[in-house]
């Protein structure tokens, strides 16, 4: 089974004799794809951007009655005005972000050939707030950030994703730790992102359905009812990392940057349609 190589061979062999017999990433994302597919055959592509609601009918008749009345939009009209607001030089987000940061959301995250580094639509805002002279925004606890990125997100919904990985050694070790996190056992629980959201995808877990782990990146910042708030996907991270009785890092650390650029790439060919709610 090809799902099985991809776990094997990159993770296994490494852990077990220190060898890294790695997978090109075009490969860790077919046999990511066809990995859902085998799992739920009735589900289109298309619609795993939607997360858990793509699989399960009930839990999907509840959000959409949800999203008749998005708890989200009062963030949005927020974000737009933040985003529009100038900052003291004058300038404003527009000046900092190709299309003046309108529709763009897709693009990100992204490694900097120059910086060497994966850049997340969150670090390239709170970066502008920094080539102007303004304090950055806490990444967590939702907030402005988490507004600025929801109105983002909002003009660039329908959009593709389409994350490239340069061929250069430093990009490919940035998704390369991406991905080694992804399928690395964490915390007192001994959980990995992979066990939840690809090995027991669709089954229940508590009360909650685990959602599959293609499209994840698509709909952040999300309205968690839960915590009554938007919720960036470093915060989720966090969460997760919490649920597990693991430490989080930092927001927008290496880690976490890594990670979802890893995410981001293995959701490409599916539309942006955040902001969005979750339980």
């Amino acid at each position: 089974m090809k799902m099985k190589k991809f776990l094997i061979i990159p993770f296994i062999v490494l852990l077990i004799f220190g060898i890294e017999a790695k997978t090109s990433p075009e490969e860790d994302l077919t046999d990511f794809r066809n990995h859902f597919k085998e799992l739920f055959p009735n589900t289109p592509f298309s619609d795993f951007a939607n997360g858990v609601y793509s699989i399960d009918k009930s839990s999907r008749e509840q959000w959409e009655s949800i999203e008749d009345f998005p708890p989200y939009e009062i963030n949005i009209e927020n974000g737009e005005e933040l985003f529009n607001e100038p900052f003291k030089n004058g300038n404003k987000y527009a000046s900092c972000f190709e299309n003046g940061g309108i529709g763009i959301r897709q693009n990100y995250p992204y490694f900097d050939e120059n910086k060497n580094k994966i850049i997340t639509l969150e670090l390239a805002i709170n970066n502008c707030r920094k080539k102007n002279n303004e304090k950055p925004l806490n990444y967590y606890k939702g907030g402005d950030m988490a507004d600025i990125s929801a109105y983002m997100a909002y003009t660039s919904r329908g959009n593709i994703i389409n994350i490239e990985i340069p061929n250069n050694m430093e990009a490919l070790d940035a998704y390369e730790a991406g991905k080694r996190l992804y399928f690395t056992k964490k915390g007192q629980l001994n959980f990995s992102c992979a066990d939840c959201h690809v090995w027991k995808s669709g089954t229940k877990l508590r009360a909650d359905i685990t959602s599959p782990g293609i499209g994840h990146p698509t709909h952040f910042p999300v309205y968690r009812s839960v915590a009554g708030r938007l919720v960036t996907l470093h915060e989720r991270y966090a969460g997760c990392l919490n649920r597990i009785r693991a430490k989080p890092y930092k927001g927008q650390s290496a880690e976490y940057r890594n990670l979802e650029y890893f995410m981001t790439f293995m959701s490409n060919g599916l539309e942006i349609n955040g902001p969005g709610s979750r339980k």
